[in-house]
């Protein structure tokens, strides 16, 4: 029997549709999916990982950085990617979740964990880390911000790129990158900001990553951010299984949906969507690297672990 321990369930809310959305149409020129949780199990029938990767190839996503949020799905991820050539790992504590080891008093061998995982194969980055005050209340924080300045040390230590969640605490991420030196490549996963915000990042080479929330009707903020950001410093992701782009906004989301994502994108810079694919595409590369430059090793007789 495979070892499951790196699988997080989403809770269903009441009355929320748990199909998952149709096929979109394919796209001609393939895309990164840059942030997803493919350990994070959705939806009335969950799918494997396998069949999540084998639905986003088959309309033009060309690979995914799969993110760990902890210990066990950190390690699931390097150990993954390590075996899977259409993924790349980010490994990291994420901000949520530090105040709970330190609580336990296990951050610092957490933290350890974290600094070796980043030495193996294919992983290519560090997060998602950053700070959350929306879900942390004040007795968290210190945790947080220590946290967060570990996991950007541990990045420029492995020149790795840094994955920065951002929730209601833009101020004191910015102060915090300013204050101890932001990684070469730093990347606002699931960009929450405003335009103000998409200049600031855009005056220190910050990419801007945009998930299916920019899609949302009442999301006219980030649509004016995504207008000022520079085209060289875009990403498009899914935050998988959240942030389902519209017309499924609710249903469970998955890498294969990110073409939603980027046409919407497109439509609102009024650009050709292979144009603005090729630039995205691109800049992951730029990030991360290529997804073929490390081998992949053998793959395991019995799977490591599925989110079914």
């Amino acid at each position: 029997m495979s070892d499951e321990s790196h699988i997080r369930h989403r809770h269903a809310a009441d009355g929320r549709d748990l199909s998952y959305p149709p096929l979109p149409e394919a796209l001609v020129v393939g895309v990164y999916d840059n942030h997803t949780h493919l350990e994070i199990a959705d939806g009335d029938d969950p799918l494997d990982y396998r069949e999540q990767l084998d639905r986003a190839s088959s309309v033009g996503v060309r690979g995914v950085v799969q993110v760990g949020n902890d210990v066990e799905t950190s390690r699931w991820s390097a150990d993954m990617a390590a075996v899977e050539p259409r993924m790349l790992a980010a490994v990291a504590i994420h901000p949520n979740d530090a105040p709970d080891y330190e609580a336990r008093g296990e951050l610092d061998d957490a933290l350890q964990v974290i600094a070796e995982l980043a030495g193996r194969p294919r992983v290519r980055a560090v997060g998602e880390t950053g700070l959350d005050f929306f879900r942390t209340d004040e007795s968290g924080r210190e945790a947080q911000f220590r946290s967060f300045e570990a996991h950007i040390e541990i990045a420029k230590q492995n020149d790795l790129a840094l994955q920065i969640h951002d929730r209601d605490a833009h101020d004191d991420v910015i102060r915090t990158l300013k204050r101890v030196g932001a990684p070469e490549r730093t990347v606002f996963h699931c960009f929450s900001g405003d335009a103000d915000l998409a200049e600031l990042c855009a005056d220190n080479g910050w990419y801007m990553s945009f998930a299916g929330n920019v899609t949302f009707k009442n999301a006219g903020q980030l649509r004016e951010a995504l207008e000022v950001a520079p085209r060289a410093l875009l990403l498009v992701e899914t935050d998988a299984p959240f942030l389902t782009p519209t017309p499924y906004r609710g249903r469970p989301n998955a890498p294969y949906l990110i073409p939603h994502t980027l046409r919407a994108m497109a439509d609102h810079l009024r650009t050709d969507v292979s144009m603005l694919a090729a630039q995205i595409s691109s800049n992951t590369e730029l990030v991360y690297g290529r997804w073929d430059s490390e081998p992949v090793a053998s793959p395991p007789t019995t799977p490591i672990g599925s989110v079914a």
